[in-house]
């Protein structure tokens, strides 16, 4: 389940960054202090922006970082940053980005329960706008529970 992947030491908020690729390392980190990726995911996750360009934002104001398992996950794993001032990811419908949810996962298919969770989370416009203005960790957490 979606909420057993987060812990308090998983999120960040009010994060300031540059850029986006600051943000999507800031995510990894939180995910490397976790001890589910190696520090060579967090390259692999910039390296898959570059690649490809901003696929990885998934709805208005919303970033999902990730790469591939074999690029240093450990266990699967969630990271949630909320961005001080919204960045601009490069793309022109749903910038700029002000929630970055990083994600890691050991296969592609052991983590189709969490990430249908994180789907609905996605669709509850409420609940997005609430963690992007969430004042403790905790309030992220107990979003999340009501909602999965």
């Amino acid at each position: 389940m979606l909420i057993d992947l987060i812990s308090e030491n998983a999120i960040e908020l009010a994060v300031s960054t540059e850029n986006w690729e600051e943000a999507v390392r800031k995510g990894g980190e939180l995910l490397e202090r976790s001890g589910a990726v190696e520090s060579r995911y967090i390259d692999a996750m910039v390296n898959m922006v570059r690649k490809l360009g901003p696929y990885i934002v998934i709805s208005k104001g919303v970033a999902f970082p990730h790469a591939r398992p074999e690029d240093g996950v450990l266990k699967t794993g969630i990271s949630i940053i909320t961005l001080k001032d919204a960045i601009e990811f490069g793309d022109e419908e749903n910038d700029p980005i002000k929630l970055v949810i990083s994600f890691c996962s050991t296969d592609s298919e052991g983590h189709l329960h969490a990430l249908s969770e994180l789907v609905d989370f996605l669709r509850d416009e409420k609940a997005i706008k609430s963690i992007m203005n969430a004042k403790s960790k905790r309030e992220v957490i107990d979003i999340l529970k009501e909602i999965v």
